[in-house]
């Protein structure tokens, strides 16, 4: 019998814990996020901090972001997903943590959800995006990839299914300025990135900063 909208959500993290040497290997590693991942890094300082949010097994986007130069947390739910990213880059700040329980000491120049945040059902989303921008510093960036319109909606992760939901550009943006953020992009099913939806904003900046 297939579950519920409301019971798959609640399966998400295991699934990808199940999942995670398949889903490692099976995942482009060609960055055809290129174009966005350096159009977010362009607002974040020389060897600025970044944080990965769902960061997976962290190819390509961690290790790009780390080759380039910058400051590195990865943050993922999944113990198996962070034992490859070990792997693959020991030296790199891992944490195994849930984003919805998000409370790091750190603040961060950029903040990037890319395919992660979508897992999260709307209400969770509501709750969790003020947690992030909490996370940033003044003039700081957020990313995220998210559906093109509000609703829920399923993908898949080997052969299971997986939960994603998504809020309205509308309600994404009163979110974002009630905490004191603007949107920058909001590009719906970009073709150049494999048809995925980006949200990109900034914080206000500092009392003693410009942007």
């Amino acid at each position: 019998m297939a579950l519920s909208m409301s019971d798959l959500a609640k399966t998400t993290q295991d699934v990808y814990e199940r999942n995670a040497a398949r889903f490692d290997a099976e995942r482009a590693k060609i960055l055809f996020e290129k174009k966005w991942i350096d159009c977010f890094l362009g607002f974040v300082p020389e060897a600025g901090h970044v944080l990965d949010l769902g960061c997976g097994s962290g190819e390509p986007i961690a290790g790009y972001i780390i080759g380039k130069g910058y400051k590195l947390t990865g943050v993922d739910a999944s113990a198996a997903m962070l034992r490859l990213a070990r792997e693959k880059f020991p030296n790199g700040d891992w944490r195994k943590m849930d984003m919805r329980a998000l409370d790091l000491p750190e603040l961060f120049h950029g903040i990037l959800g890319w395919n992660s945040f979508f897992h999260l059902t709307r209400d969770e989303q509501r709750a969790v995006l003020p947690k992030l921008m909490a996370h940033l510093a003044p003039s700081a960036v957020l990313m995220l990839t998210v559906g093109p319109e509000e609703g829920e909606v399923t993908g898949q992760v080997g052969d299971d299914t997986v939960y994603h939901a998504s809020l309205s550009r509308e309600e994404y943006r009163s979110i974002l300025v009630f905490e004191g953020m603007s949107m920058i992009e909001f590009v719906v099913e970009d073709p150049d990135c494999d048809y995925h939806t980006i949200l990109l904003a900034q914080k206000a900046p500092g009392p003693d900063q410009s942007i």
